[in-house]
Order: C-alpha cells, then sequence, then structure tokens
C-alpha cells in the first residue's frame, strides 16, 4: 500500500533491481450457528470452511520508476459458499466470492460449484513514480487511511473484516494516488478510484471516489482531517493519536451525507505494549458506534430492507456490523518470535 513517506529515488545510472516472492496460505474455520439465525435452515448447527491462497508477487525499480504485480490464486472450501444461493432476494449480501464488478478494470475469473470456488485474478498492478518531496501511484493498489485499531469507519477503501485472521493484504482497487511532503513533516494525499456500474458495466460518477486527507502534528501528537465524494455521498472525517503515559488513544470521527439522513460514526481505542514474564504483549480496547447500525436489535430481514444505505455498504465491503454500539477487545501475546497468539472479543452493546 502506498508508504507514509516518500522515500529518495535510487542514485542516477544504478541498475534496474527486481524481486520475485510469494506465499502460500490455508487457513481453515470453524463455526457454531445459534438457534435463531437466519442461516441455521440452510447450514444447520455448525459450518467450516477452507480456504487457499498463493500469491506471486513481482516488483521492478529502475531510478524514481517502479512497478508492482501481484498474481492471486484463491480455493474457497466449505458450508459457507452456500450461502450465496442460501437466501435468494434476501436483504442481506452473501456472495463470499472476490469480484471485479465494480473495479474498473476487469482482472480476475472464478468458477466453481455450490461447495467449492476458484479464482485467479491480478489483485496489484500499477506503476509508481517517487521524488524526495512527493510519490505517486497509478493502478491497481491498496490505501489505508483512518486511526481505528479493530473498527475503523474512516477506511472505506475495501477495509478489513474486525474478525478477519489475516491481515496481510488488503483487496486493491483501481485507483490513481498522490502523497506531497511538507516542511514540518505533515502530508497531504489525496486519491481518485475510478469504479463501473456493476448493472451497465460502464464507469460512474455515483460509483467512483475522490478523496483528501491531511496528516499533520501538533507536538508528538497526530492528527487527520479527511474529505470525500464517495459513492455519490460526501463524507468529512477527523481523528489523531496522542500518547498517554506510555499507552495509546486514537480515534475518528466521521460525518456522512447520504441521500436519506447525516449519519455520524466513532471509533475511539487504547492500545498499550509491555513486556510480562520475558513476552512481549500488545492489549487493545476499542468503542465503536456504527451510524449505519440497526437500532435496539432490529436484525430482522424486514427491519434490514428498510436500510438501505446500511446494505449497500455491507455489499460494498465497507462495514460488517448490523448493530450500532459494539465494544472491542485484543491483545497480542508473542510466545516466540515465529507464534503469535491473538484472542480477540467483540460485544454488541
Amino acid at each position: 500500500m502506498p508508504a507514509d513517506c516518500a522515500e529518495p529515488a535510487e542514485a542516477p545510472g544504478a541498475p534496474p533491481s527486481w524481486q520475485v516472492g510469494g506465499h502460500l496460505k490455508l487457513q481453515f474455520s470453524g463455526w457454531t450457528i445459534p438457534d435463531n439465525s437466519v442461516f441455521r435452515d440452510a447450514l444447520g448447527r455448525s459450518a467450516r470452511e477452507l480456504d487457499l491462497e498463493a500469491r506471486l508477487k513481482l516488483a521492478v525499480a529502475d531510478g524514481p520508476w517502479d512497478f508492482h504485480a501481484d498474481y492471486q490464486f484463491i480455493t474457497l472450501h466449505g458450508d459457507a459458499l452456500e450461502l450465496t444461493g442460501a437466501a435468494p432476494g434476501s436483504a442481506l449480501p452473501l456472495n463470499r466470492v472476490i469480484s471485479d464488478d465494480r473495479r474498473w478494470w476487469n482482472l480476475t475469473d472464478s468458477f466453481g460449484d455450490g461447495r467449492t470456488a476458484f479464482v485467479q485474478r491480478l489483485d496489484r498492478l500499477n506503476v509508481g513514480y517517487t521524488t524526495a518531496r512527493s510519490n505517486w501511484r497509478f493502478g491497481r493498489q491498496a490505501l489505508s487511511w483512518g486511526n481505528g485499531m479493530l473498527f475503523n469507519p474512516a477506511d472505506v477503501f475495501n477495509p478489513f473484516d474486525p474478525a478477519a485472521v489475516d491481515k496481510e493484504y488488503k483487496t486493491g482497487d483501481d485507483m490513481l494516488y498522490g502523497q506531497f511532503l511538507l516542511g514540518d513533516g505533515s502530508d497531504l494525499q489525496g486519491v481518485a478510484v475510478v469504479r463501473r456500474d456493476p448493472r451497465t458495466g460502464a464507469t460512474a460518477a455515483d460509483q467512483s471516489s475522490l478523496a483528501f486527507k491531511y496528516h499533520g502534528f501538533l507536538g508528538s501528537n497526530e492528527y487527520d482531517l479527511l474529505a470525500a465524494r464517495h459513492y455519490g455521498d460526501s463524507l468529512l472525517a477527523a481523528g489523531g493519536a496522542v500518547d498517554l503515559h506510555g499507552a495509546v488513544a486514537r480515534g475518528d470521527l466521521t460525518w456522512t451525507d447520504t441521500e436519506r439522513d447525516d449519519v455520524l460514526s466513532v471509533v475511539a481505542s487504547l492500545s498499550y505494549s509491555w513486556t510480562w514474564g520475558g513476552k512481549n504483549l500488545t492489549g487493545v480496547l476499542e468503542y465503536y458506534y456504527n451510524g449505519f447500525g440497526q437500532p435496539a436489535g432490529r436484525y430482522g430481514l424486514a427491519d434490514l430492507a428498510r436500510n438501505p444505505d446500511l446494505l449497500a455498504r455491507l455489499e460494498r465491503g465497507e462495514l460488517y456490523s448490523l448493530g450500532r454500539s459494539y465494544l472491542g477487545a485484543s491483545a497480542t501475546i508473542e510466545a516466540t518470535p515465529l507464534l503469535h497468539v491473538t484472542p480477540n472479543l467483540f460485544v454488541t452493546l
């Protein structure tokens, strides 16, 4: 993803550098389904899924120019894929297989049956130009904004599911990204994301995004100011991070002007790192208010159908929460340098 600071270009006349790498990941997931779940009839008491993901990475740098391409092959097998057709016509977006229906470039191909899906795609394909004060990048890439540690309402570009196990790579979008560094260390970033209307296949302004973010400093503390036009809605956000006697307090306040209403969302967290028994530990406690969420636990399909702003964000993968108020807690225990244990707790308030 775009770096927070531009890196100096290589010395003139240096030969191009090539990097080739990749990884292979296997993940097994299992969960139980309560009696009152809408998915109980489709899946029964429990469900399981096996995911295999392979990524091949190519990076080339030549002076101020660089090029990145990542090929991704994904295999999904298990019960969760049956949710795609479990409730046809229902209010819930249930598709588990990634697609490029909305992205500017269609670089994804998928096939399979009801319990197995195969996906091959280019998740990164971009070219960049970097100087001592600026960084420009065009193509498929990933971008992360916002200060939430578990929930992140200010990150509207393919945010991670708070309960996701693997958060190494965000899904890429097709965009033009720019960053300019100021003399005091602050910076201004801008991004234009071009998308297509999935119904017509044509690029559309009400499906695209244009956003700007200023990152500044107040002493040892940091703050962000964000303004965006996103899927036809106006978005403003303010947030930052403050040192509190060795702990770090972070948070964001977002305001979204939709066709139906003005929506406020808030996230605030406190994180602290320490050593116990010779092991490194990090703890996070976070509160999240989802302004788009359903009030008073009204999660029935008929109630959800009356909240199109929430459903649209669930379908686009911007939100993963149906409710309004959440408390999240997480701890990372470094058992060994190669083994980290991370229990998480999410509570609907």
